[in-house]
């Protein structure tokens, strides 16, 4: 019986050694991602994006695309488009040839584009998933579990190219059924932007009628 006792001790002390090093291991991949990243001047993703739920028969496809640089960031998806220059936040929706101006900084938790390639920093346990081949590219998932139980997702599978050390895929899975990806189309570097890229001309939007609102 002593012996029993022994070995099933033995089995969950490899088990939890063996999670430890997984989860440093997914750490460490997750550390070069972040540090490949703030080396870029700016980024320019163009995306696959899928909202998927089941139960609710909701499945929507789009593509996107984000130019980010520091902190500032131009955002286009479902039509719109989203320009953040370091302080105030501009909604512009064409369809409805109205602006949206938000006088306030970014939320702390909220997940926002400049957030998008480095959210996972804070707030996050890890562990090594599974490896796959896409197309000739080994693709390795880590599973980011937030530490907040009472968060909306539930757990996240970001898929990194493990030679170029950039993110190709994100899964998002919420706590309603509903999973969220992101899938990365194009993944641009250091690209010559124009210094007015992050500037809004509120007199542009004016003289094309558009309603301009402050919140």
């Amino acid at each position: 019986m002593k012996k029993l006792v022994l070995l099933v001790v033995l089995i969950f002390a490899v088990a939890g050694s063996t999670n430890a090093q997984n989860s440093e291991k997914a750490k460490t991949l997750l550390d070069d991602v972040y540090s490949k990243i703030k080396g870029y001047d700016n980024i320019f993703v163009d995306f696959k994006y899928v909202l998927n739920n089941s139960e609710a028969g909701i499945n929507q496809e789009t593509r996107g695309d984000v130019t980010l640089k520091g902190n500032k960031y131009l955002f286009n998806i479902f039509g719109t488009q989203q320009l953040y220059d370091g302080d105030k936040v501009y909604t512009i929706v064409p369809e409805n040839e109205e602006v949206t101006i938000e006088s306030k900084l970014e939320e702390e938790n909220a997940l926002t584009p400049s957030k998008m390639l480095t959210f996972y920093k804070d707030g996050y346990t890890y562990a090594w998933d599974i490896l796959q081949n896409v197309q000739g590219r080994k693709i390795q998932y880590v599973k980011l579990t937030p530490i907040d139980t009472n968060a909306e997702i539930k757990s996240i599978l970001m898929g990194i190219d493990s030679e170029t050390k950039h993110i190709y895929k994100i899964i998002y899975s919420g706590d309603n059924q509903t999973k969220t990806s992101i899938t990365v189309n194009s993944f641009k570097t250091n690209q010559p932007l124009s210094k007015s890229l992050f500037t809004f001309d509120e007199s542009k939007y004016k003289l094309e009628g558009y309603y301009i609102s402050r919140n």
